[in-house]
């Protein structure tokens, strides 16, 4: 298997307090082994990628991580436990939740493509730099 694929529906948490659906396509990819992809799509809008580090979503199963534009946290009790995504842009902030239930066994999925710590090994180096050189591998 060269890609493992999530979909899924996480509630977008207005500003007003409303909760809103929106529709999620998680990816991992063996050619892209350090980072998860995401596809958000709401009805009658276009969607919206984000990519950001998967050891970022196992950190944020367990305790709040990330600094940056991406911010991830477990919320809730242990029987609903849930993650919390916050996404941050010039264009504005976007807090998303999803059950923990959801996308664990998926994240676990992804770690029995690659462990941790082997992610390089599943990287071909020569034909990443050719192509980032416009060469022919």
């Amino acid at each position: 298997m060269s890609c493992a694929e999530l979909d899924c529906v996480l509630q977008l948490v207005a500003p007003s307090g409303r909760i809103i659906p929106v529709s999620a396509r998680f990816s991992y990819r063996l050619w892209d082994p350090y980072s998860i992809h995401v596809e958000f799509s709401i009805a009658g809008r276009l969607p919206v990628s984000w990519v950001f580090a998967r050891d970022l979503l196992a950190e944020g199963t367990v305790r709040p991580s990330g600094l940056g534009d991406v911010r991830i946290w477990p919320g809730g009790s242990l029987r609903s436990g849930f993650l919390c995504l916050e996404l941050s842009s010039p264009d504005g902030r976007a807090v998303l939740t999803v059950p923990a239930e959801v996308v664990m066994p998926w994240l676990e999925s992804t770690y029995r493509m690659v462990p941790a710590g082997r992610e390089g090994a599943s990287i071909d180096l020569e034909s990443e730099l050719s192509r980032l050189l416009g060469e022919v591998a």
